[in-house]
C-alpha cells in the first residue's frame, strides 16, 4: 500500500437485511436465510431478499420511467449507493468516482429479452443498451448525480474486490479523491441456475445447513446462489470517520488447469494473501473471512493456502456463504461488510462447522475472494 484508504461508509441489501443494524443481527442470529423455491419444473435452494427490501426495489422501480426497464441487479446497485453515499455525507458534486461490477448483469433482463426474440425473430428496442455490463455504474452514476469517472466490469466472484483495487488505484494516482466501489447481483433465473447445476456444484441436499462453506470435511458440494448488492465509500489517507483502514492489498491470477477449479493448494491465494500482508507478521492478523463457497475442492483449496501461508499461527476463519449463498459480483464487498462489523462489535461471528480458536483480539481481518480463472484478491482491513 502506497497510502492508506479509509472506508467511510459501507451499505448494503442482502437476505441479512437492507441495515448494518439488521445485517448484524442478521449474523448474530444462529440462523441461516436459505430457502427452497420453485422454479418452472424444479425447485432449487436459494437465498433471496426480504420482502421489505423487495417491496423498496418496487417503489424505486416505479419512481421513475426510466428505471421501470432496468434490471434488478442495476436497482440492487442504486438503492445501496444511496444509503453508502449519504452514510459518508457525500453529495453528487463531490465528482466522487464509481467503480461498481457484477458477474452475471443484467441477466433477468437479457433471458427475458431473448425469450421474446425466440418467439418474435425481433428484438426489443433497448434490449442492448439495457442489458449491457456498462448498466450499472453508469445508471448509479446518473442516480446520484455525480460527474466523476465511472467504470463498471465482471471479475466472476471477485468483481467487488477488485473494485476495491482500482478505487484505490485512482485514489493513490491523485486522479481522484474519492470512490464508491462494489458489486451487485441478481441472478435467479432458471438458466443462471442450471449453469450452476451443470457444474455440478449446486446444493441438493436438505439438512439444517444447506451450503456448507467452510466445512472442510463435506462429501458432496453445497454451493447455493444469493441476490443482494454492497457499496463503500472509500476515500485517501485515515480520515476520522473512518469505519476501518485499508492497510494491505493484494491481488494473483492462476495458471489455468480447469475452467473452474484452483490448484490444490490455491496459489493464486498464497499470493494475494503474502502480498496483502506485506511485512506484518501473520501472527498479527486476527480473523480472516474466506471466500469459500460451499465447494468440495474450492474450500480445501484456500483452506490448504491459509495453511501454507500463516503455517503454526492460524487465524480464526468464518464465512457467510452458509447464511446467504454466494452472490457471485457482489460477495466481496459483503465480506468486506462483515468484517467492518466484526471490527465495529469486536465481536467474532463463528460458523457451525469451522473448528475454531476465539480471536484473542479483533485488530487486523484479512477478506479473501477469487473467482472462475483464479482472479484473486485479498484485502487487509484495520481497526
Amino acid at each position: 500500500m502506497q497510502k492508506p484508504i479509509s472506508i467511510t461508509a459501507i451499505s448494503s441489501i442482502s437476505p441479512l437485511g437492507e441495515s448494518l443494524e439488521e445485517t448484524w443481527d442478521g449474523y448474530k442470529s444462529p440462523q441461516h436465510f436459505i430457502k427452497k423455491r420453485t422454479y418452472r419444473d424444479s425447485r432449487d435452494f436459494i437465498a433471496e431478499l426480504s420482502l421489505k427490501v423487495k417491496e423498496k426495489i418496487i417503489t424505486l422501480r416505479n419512481s421513475d420511467d426510466k428505471y421501470k426497464l432496468l434490471d434488478d441487479s442495476v436497482l440492487y446497485a442504486i438503492l445501496a449507493s444511496r444509503e453508502a453515499i449519504k452514510m459518508a455525507s457525500w453529495k453528487g458534486f463531490d465528482n466522487f468516482g464509481i467503480n461498481i461490477g457484477s458477474s452475471r448483469g443484467a441477466t433477468g433482463l437479457f433471458e427475458a429479452y431473448h425469450t421474446d426474440f425466440l418467439k418474435n425473430r425481433k428484438a426489443k428496442t433497448l434490449s442492448s443498451p439495457t442489458t449491457t455490463l456498462g448498466n450499472i455504474s453508469s445508471w448509479v452514476a446518473h442516480d446520484l448525480q455525480t460527474k466523476g469517472p465511472e467504470i463498471s466490469h465482471s471479475i466472476t466472484c471477485s468483481t467487488a474486490l477488485h473494485a476495491v483495487l482500482n478505487g484505490i488505484a485512482w485514489i493513490n494516482s491523485d486522479m481522484c479523491d474519492k470512490f464508491l466501489v462494489g458489486g451487485s447481483e441478481a441472478p435467479f433465473t432458471p438458466f443462471t441456475i442450471a449453469q450452476m447445476k451443470a457444474l455440478k456444484i449446486y446444493a441438493s441436499s436438505d439438512g439444517d445447513y444447506p451450503c456448507k462453506a467452510s466445512d472442510f470435511e463435506k462429501m458432496q458440494n453445497t454451493m447455493i446462489l444469493g441476490e443482494g448488492a454492497s457499496m463503500a465509500c472509500l476515500e485517501k489517507g485515515v480520515r476520522g470517520n473512518a469505519l476501518a483502514i485499508i492497510s494491505g492489498i493484494g491481488y494473483a491470477t492462476e495458471v489455468l488447469e480447469h475452467n473452474v477449479s484452483l490448484s490444490t493448494n490455491a496459489d493464486c491465494f498464497q499470493r494475494s494473501m503474502s502480498m496483502a500482508l506485506g511485512t506484518l507478521d501473520p501472527s498479527e492478523i486476527d480473523i480472516i473471512v474466506t471466500h469459500t463457497p460451499g465447494t468440495i475442492k474450492g474450500d480445501l483449496a484456500e483452506y490448504n493456502a491459509i495453511k501454507l501461508v500463516f503455517e503454526s499461527h492460524m487465524p480464526s476463519l468464518t464465512n457467510n456463504k452458509w447464511k446467504i449463498g454466494h452472490t457471485l459480483g457482489a460477495s466481496g464487498m459483503l465480506n468486506i461488510e462483515m468484517a467492518i462489523l466484526m471490527l465495529q462489535q469486536q465481536e467474532f461471528i463463528d460458523v457451525p462447522f469451522i473448528k475454531n480458536n476465539q480471536p484473542r483480539r479483533i485488530k487486523n481481518i484479512l477478506v479473501n475472494a477469487v473467482g472462475f480463472g483464479g482472479n484473486a484478491v485479498s484485502i487487509l482491513l484495520t481497526k
